[in-house]
């Protein structure tokens, strides 16, 4: 937990951030870019959602710049506890997930943005010039994401179903092909058909949507 007020030279009327990552390199690296700009103050950082809160009544922010991930707490979840207790602050999410519930969670719980954690710095400054007017941000890749999870999906026969679900498991084709019977030829060509019908571009995208749908199909309640 660390305070920051002091770091940088910034302008009149500079917007105050506070860092919420529990990776200390990652705020490191974001706090530095942001230093560069005199219309940002960084007041403080935290590491976990404790801190967090603390951080949160000590600096007076903002803006928060809000990891999704945090070990131990959900970030989402912490998100929606900070806007209770300050109304009037502006959440902008931070994550290196473009999964779309994600961001739709994000939304849901008041966070004015969402930006990807490997998206150029440049993208990051504009996301956080946005939300601290008032506004809100998705980076373009979740923005795309988002569209096409809304787009209505081809509906997949029983088998591509069947083997969408085995590929979320972690099975490799060889493992499908044995446990249902079918060469793995077959269940390529299935895998294949799966793609085009979701509108999927190569392999680790196939997989990525498989782990995702995976735990869709388990997270009720979550």
């Amino acid at each position: 937990m660390t305070s920051s007020a002091s770091a940088g030279a910034p302008g009149p009327g500079a917007v105050r951030l506070l860092l919420v990552d529990d990776h200390p390199l990652v705020r490191e690296g974001v706090r530095s870019r942001l230093q560069d700009e005199p219309r940002y103050l960084v007041v403080g950082e935290a590491g976990n959602a404790e801190e967090a809160m603390i951080m949160l009544i000590a600096t007076q922010p903002q803006v928060v710049l809000l990891d999704v991930g945090l070990k131990g707490h959900n970030g989402i979840q912490l998100a929606q506890l900070m806007l209770e207790r300050s109304p009037d602050l502006r959440v902008l999410m931070y994550s290196m997930y473009d999964n779309p519930e994600y961001v739709q969670r994000a939304l849901q719980a008041g966070a004015r943005g969402y930006v990807l954690k490997d998206a150029p710095a440049g993208e990051i400054v504009a996301a956080i010039d946005a939300v601290a007017a008032g506004g809100t941000f998705l980076s373009p890749g979740v923005s795309k994401r988002m569209f096409r999870s809304q787009q209505p999906r081809p509906i997949l026969s029983p088998r591509e179903s069947e083997i969408l679900s085995a590929l979320g498991r972690g099975e490799s084709s060889k493992q499908i092909a044995k446990a249902l019977d079918l060469s793995v030829r077959t269940v390529e060509t299935h895998r294949q058909n799966i793609k085009r019908k979701l509108e999927l571009e190569g392999q680790a995208e196939l997989i990525r949507y498989a782990v995702e749908h995976a735990r869709g199909l388990h997270r009720d309640g979550a």
